[in-house]
């Protein structure tokens, strides 16, 4: 965590892996071009659209592929998921995520997407193996990958990084010098950038790329326990002890912000993202009240105390950006299908 906080504080002390940040920009490189050399159109594809971003760390991507699956759906469309699976065992093969998969198959983020949307979703570490397993088992209109943008091995229609609108890029260097997957100039080569929060003002310099912005709003805390929701201002406090508050998520000063932003003043509890908790790890008195995010809730319920609860939350997207998604899905479709009745004659 600590070199983390120093990528986005802007450390002096960072260009001192400078020279390893250029070691890893040419071995970046040259993996990008052997990845692409060796991919091939598959026009038998769905479109395929990249949720993922150039930053290491949460940027929002999760909830915004959740809240372009509910969009989609609305207008009668059928979409599937594939993903890489952190955390889980799907090294080997695709395995499909479904109501009852836990986190030790699929990972956090594949079972929180479940519980949040029902469509087809798979999980591998070789995201066009993934691609292709779903395929074979459910008819879909387009396939959204959440994160996958440097996996170049898999053809893609239509790209879009999420940054967090607050940290931006940190101190624009490469890993492990800053926190950056690839350069900067990676933005300009994408569809949509959507920022997390509010635009900056020096968005413009990084980028031309069109964007917007997405807004994360808390809507209820939900017991782990029992399933109860209750309103956000009305979370029950044990008298004699703080409320707690943990994050295992790629930026845990994110909830904590949103928790105060409630009202509450919590004793935070910070850990590494898609951290794997224990019951030693919730140490607390047997009344304590705890919150955390949905993230860490799928793999806090088997031990998780009487007042436990997590955010509920839900990505509010721009009309606009909307509109535009739903045009460009829509034209990808219309291709796809025109390619593959050529393929056929």
């Amino acid at each position: 965590m600590s070199i983390v906080n120093a990528w986005y504080r802007g450390s002096i002390w960072l260009w001192l892996l400078w020279p390893l940040s250029l070691l890893y920009r040419g071995l970046s490189a040259v993996r990008r071009r052997r990845l692409q050399a060796g991919r091939v159109a598959r026009p038998q594809w769905p479109p395929l659209v990249v949720i993922g971003n150039i930053t290491v760390g949460g940027t929002g991507k999760t909830p915004l592929v959740i809240a372009l699956v509910k969009l989609l759906q609305e207008q009668g469309l059928r979409p599937g998921i594939v993903s890489r699976g952190y955390g889980g065992n799907a090294d080997q093969q695709a395995m499909e995520v479904i109501d009852t998969s836990s986190v030790q198959e699929v990972g956090d983020e594949a079972v929180l997407i479940r519980r949040s949307v029902s469509c087809p979703m798979f999980v591998d570490r070789n995201r066009v193996r993934a691609v292709q397993a779903l395929i074979a088992r459910h008819d879909c209109d387009i396939i959204l990958s959440d994160d996958g943008l440097q996996h170049y091995a898999m053809p893609r229609q239509m790209e879009i990084v999420v940054l967090d609108g607050a940290r931006m890029l940190g101190n624009g260097l490469l890993l492990p010098a800053g926190p950056l997957r690839e350069p900067a100039r990676r933005l300009r080569e994408v569809d949509h950038v959507i920022l997390n929060g509010a635009i900056p003002a020096n968005v413009a310099a990084l980028t031309d790329t069109p964007r917007s912005s997405m807004q994360l709003r808390p809507r209820a805390w939900i017991n782990l326990r029992t399933g109860d929701r209750i309103a956000l201002d009305t979370l029950v406090r044990a008298a004699e002890e703080p409320l707690h508050a943990l994050a295992g998520i790629g930026n845990p000063e994110r909830f904590f912000n949103s928790v105060r932003e409630l009202g509450y003043d919590p004793l935070c509890h910070p850990f590494p993202d898609h951290y794997q908790y224990d019951a030693q790890d919730l140490r607390f008195s047997e009344d304590a009240t705890v919150v955390m995010t949905g993230k860490d809730a799928v793999k806090c319920e088997r031990f998780a105390g009487p007042n436990y609860w997590y955010l509920a939350i839900e990505a509010q997207l721009e009309p606009e950006f909307e509109r535009y998604f739903l045009q460009r899905v829509r034209e990808l479709m219309a291709i796809t299908a025109l390619d593959t009745h050529n393929t056929h004659q």
